[in-house]
């Protein structure tokens, strides 16, 4: 899905609004062929998510409003008003409902829109998922990975832990000192993740900011801090999910 920037007034929601479409008050034939004519008119579905809600592409949202929209256009999209319909309409409700659950979804999550965001620039993360980790031992293939810099000896002294404490597990040894040490870094790391996500908040107001009052310059700018901090983030996250791996075998 790409990016259509200048045009989130004309979005989906946009549509719908000014099509003044009251759905308790149509019935019958009429709201048939209201429904057959919004159909119609929407072949082709809005270019993002923000414009699927008439939203500029900001990441300092209004929640409340978001989700009273998306009721909105859930009540008007929903499939049970095309029951009546040819196929080919019914087939465009169901998507475009589908649609809208992502978009929403998308959207209400912090990380999720800002990456969804950093998508539509045309941004790809660093893969460091759970998924991809395994997909690549599978494969015998290196998945890509950068260590953040400032947490190189961390993560080199973490990772000497838990592979002695994965050779405890298997030679039946227990080492409570150095389970205390794991649960300490655990907790240091979930720290570390919960800041980041305040951190990430100052950049989006910077993001928004550069919208109107920036330069290309400054939006690129603010978009690599944006990158370089979710990659952070992300590999953090796999850091705990590797720690909790490890405690909950040797338990």
């Amino acid at each position: 899905m790409t990016a259509s920037r200048g045009k989130s007034s004309s979005g989906l929601c946009g549509f719908l609004h000014e099509s003044s479409l009251d759905i308790g008050s149509v019935t019958g034939v009429g709201a048939r062929a209201t429904h057959a004519n919004m159909a119609s008119e929407l072949q082709v579905a809005a270019p993002d998510y923000f414009a699927f809600f008439s939203l500029p592409q900001k990441l300092n949202l209004d929640i409340a409003l978001l989700e009273r929209e998306f009721y909105k256009l859930s009540r008007k999209l929903h499939p049970d008003l095309y029951a009546r319909e040819g196929k080919e309409k019914q087939a465009w409700s169901m998507e475009q409902t589908s649609l809208l659950n992502d978009a929403y979804r998308t959207l209400k999550d912090p990380i999720r829109r800002t990456e969804y965001l950093l998508h539509l620039q045309g941004v790809e993360l660093e893969e460091q998922s759970k998924t991809a980790t395994e997909k690549a031992r599978a494969s015998g293939n290196i998945k890509k990975q950068v260590v953040p810099p400032d947490l190189l000896e961390e993560v080199f002294e973490l990772n000497m832990q838990l592979e002695e404490l994965r050779m405890n597990e298997k030679t039946g040894e227990n080492d409570s000192t150095l389970v205390k040490e794991l649960e300490a870094q655990r907790v240091s790391l979930e720290n570390k993740h919960e800041a980041l996500l305040d951190e990430l908040k100052t950049y989006w107001n910077d993001w928004d900011h550069s919208l109107t009052s920036g330069s290309e310059e400054d939006r690129n700018k603010v978009r690599d801090k944006m990158v370089d901090l979710l990659n952070r983030r992300n590999y953090i996250r796999n850091l705990v999910r590797d720690v909790n791996e490890v405690l909950e075998s040797s338990t």
